[in-house]
């Protein structure tokens, strides 16, 4: 990294931390874009250099995401022939990405307690990870999948992934595990024989 995208990157992660200490202390009604931008010592302007809105920095890591899943497609790997063999792909990318699908562990209680109590962030989080899905959906097809068994694996991983945050609670270590036996749940009700 140059000096500047150095100097980028730690701005980025002051406004960040702000905002989950600011959300944490007032709850995220209650936090302005103003709020943030004082907490992390920058002007508003700065703030949406980096972010649209004060809900966008509970998904900061989003884009990185699908960017990286959308790349999966990339790495060899055969072509999945059915929905075990994808959804198991998809856990291997999932769980080689784990840092970057969980974020900070340190602000992980905060982002699910926000999103599991206020619809817009749960409206969001919703959109969010549709696009996740899709970029699932792009890397099995790079890979060499069915267009259908792709679609319906990208969705069903994505569900895999919901009910493991919803299981883990405020837990981030608790999120993987979930996932994996949720997965392999998945696998074995949809071919008895695996």
């Amino acid at each position: 990294m140059t000096l500047r995208e150095l100097k980028q990157q730690r701005v980025r992660e002051q406004i960040v931390e702000a905002a989950f200490a600011l959300y944490a202390e007032r709850g995220f009604d209650k936090v302005s874009v103003t709020d943030i931008a004082e907490r992390a010592q920058v002007g508003r302007t700065t703030f949406f250099r980096y972010f649209g809105d004060k809900q966008e920095v509970l998904f900061a890591d989003e884009q990185t995401l699908v960017e990286m899943f959308a790349a999966g497609s990339d790495a060899p790997a055969p072509a999945p022939r059915d929905l075990a063999g994808a959804l198991l792909q998809l856990w291997g990318l999932t769980y080689a990405k784990r840092d970057i699908v969980l974020g900070d562990k340190k602000l992980f209680p905060v982002r699910q307690r926000l999103i599991a109590t206020v619809p817009e962030l749960q409206d969001r989080s919703g959109r969010k990870m549709q696009r996740i899905a899709d970029a699932l959906e792009v890397a099995l097809r790079g890979r060499g999948a069915d267009p259908e068994l792709a679609l319906l694996a990208a969705q069903i991983g994505i569900a895999c992934f919901r009910v493991a945050l919803q299981t883990a609670g405020e837990d981030p270590e608790k999120v993987m595990p979930t996932m994996e036996r949720v997965v392999r749940q998945v696998i074995s009700t949809a071919s008895p024989s695996a």
